[in-house]
């Protein structure tokens, strides 16, 4: 970890203390981490089975690591007996490491074989709601794939996220189902047809959230890529709109069709 004290790589390794940015998430050594806290958690039993999953994944990414962990971690707390798995996914769930509750993020969401998405995404809920972004982030990594696999269902449920008081929660429901996301696949489904998206995408169109009006810009900047004529017709039909919220989105989403010179500049408002 190049520029931690090493006072501060011994309490993040140590699972003492919270990463404050993403060089840190990054920097973290999981085994060390893995090695402090799951004994401590009563997780004995899951470290060898960790350990070894990592260890398969050790040459690859961060996100083939965290997710590698998390599944052993999920697939040793099934075992275990009902009060400990318990006590177990509440250690994990508000535990000061924003690693470890990722990790956890992880464990309820894919562990179970048997949850269907409606449960996985329930599971995903309070993580999508933590107070760390890098949590909030594994969080939507975590069922990404579930989503990617019935994104029309994954809709419908994520519709009901738009109206949540939480903005992490909201943010949730658009950046879980990019086209293109950050760090995972894409779906194409909704590369080659986003206006599957649309009644979602709508009811976060004025939010006052930036950091929701962020997500979606980046969301109709994704479909920007593969379907530009119909990321220009919503933003045409948005701009007409007067709602500041929606032109800051607008004026974002635009970004790629006005580096290629799709678009001249932001869609001419028509009030």
């Amino acid at each position: 970890m190049p520029g931690l004290v090493p006072e501060r790589k011994t309490a993040l390794n140590s699972g003492l203390a919270a990463t404050t940015n993403l060089a840190e998430c990054l920097a973290i050594d999981q085994v060390a981490l893995a090695k402090a806290v799951l004994p401590l958690m009563g997780l004995d039993v899951a470290l060898e089975s960790v350990l070894a999953a990592q260890e398969k994944v050790a040459s690859k990414g961060i996100s083939h690591q965290m997710a590698a962990i998390g599944l052993a971690i999920g697939e040793a707390v099934l075992d275990l007996p009902v009060r400990k798995a318990t006590v177990a996914r509440d250690g994990l769930r508000h535990h000061i490491s924003d690693t470890v509750r990722s990790w956890a993020a992880f464990a309820v969401t894919r562990a179970d074989a048997g949850l269907g998405l409606c449960a996985r995404l329930d599971a995903a809920r309070p993580y999508a709601a933590d107070t760390h972004f890098g949590v909030r982030e594994w969080a939507w990594i975590a069922v990404r794939p579930y989503v990617a696999a019935d994104v029309q269902g994954a809709i419908s449920i994520l519709l009901a996220w738009t109206a949540s008081s939480d903005p992490n929660v909201r943010r949730f429901a658009s950046e879980s189902i990019r086209p293109r996301g950050v760090w995972c696949e894409h779906i194409t489904l909704l590369k080659t047809h986003p206006e599957i998206a649309e009644p979602l995408l709508e009811a976060l169109k004025a939010d006052d959230a930036r950091y929701v009006q962020d997500s979606v810009a980046n969301w109709l900047n994704d479909a920007s890529k593969t379907s530009p004529e119909w990321v220009c017709e919503l933003c045409e039909r948005w701009g007409r709109e007067g709602v500041p919220a929606t032109d800051r989105i607008v004026g974002r989403a635009l970004r790629t069709l006005r580096k290629t010179g799709r678009v001249v500049s932001d869609v001419k408002h028509q009030r």
